[in-house]
């Protein structure tokens, strides 16, 4: 595995580029969020999300499962979102929340079976500019870890990591804190995870 050291606020492009490349390919990714190192993939690369739910041993119509998108407006070309949550998602966002929406069918068949989606817009310039780069949402799923420091530590994540993705952009310690979750499904939005971040 690649590890390739980034500082967020002035990433290497090269090396963006080279994370790119590799989700384009069908590979599986490490890369920070707001909240935790994420595992991530090519969002409407079907094979590649099963491969992540391989990995994690999660059955994709079983699970909701989640993606990053650079924006609102792109979040909207893959999920059902009306007035109130839009404007609860602006207040929001970017930030470390998860929305789970109802899926529009732009999404493979890995989130059909679910019929929902969960979107997250983090607060987070790497993550960000990957899906500006790849044109389109990264599947995201947070890193498993029993000891807090293969949590956190990329090199420790790297080693856990190895056979299951092709690089890691290092961007220093990160959280162990995952991002709060509201399922907006229902009659009303309800926090199912709290997490890191207050909900405005």
């Amino acid at each position: 595995m690649k590890i390739l050291q980034i500082i967020p606020t002035n990433p290497n492009e090269r090396f963006l580029d080279m994370a790119v490349e590799a989700l384009y390919n069908g590979e599986i990714i490490i890369y920070p969020t707001d909240s935790l190192y994420a595992l991530g993939c090519d969002a409407l690369n079907n094979n590649a999300i099963e491969k992540i739910c391989k990995v994690k041993e999660i059955r994709s119509d079983k699970t909701n499962l989640s993606i990053i998108c650079k924006n609102i407006g792109q979040a909207a070309e893959y999920a059902r979102i009306n007035n109130d949550i839009f404007t609860m998602m602006k207040n929001n966002l970017p930030g470390p929340f998860t929305f789970i929406l109802p899926a529009l069918s732009k999404l493979p068949k890995a989130f059909k079976k679910r019929r929902t989606v969960g979107i997250r817009i983090p607060d987070n310039n790497v993550a960000i500019q990957l899906v500006e780069r790849l044109g389109h949402p990264i599947m995201t799923t947070s890193v498993q870890f029993d000891d807090e420091d293969y949590g956190c530590e990329p090199e420790l994540i790297a080693e856990r990591y190895e056979t299951v993705a092709d690089l890691i952009l290092d961007c220093g310690r990160g959280s162990t804190i995952p991002s709060t979750i509201i399922d907006c499904t229902g009659d009303a939005p309800e926090i199912v995870r709290e997490g890191k971040g207050t909900l405005k």
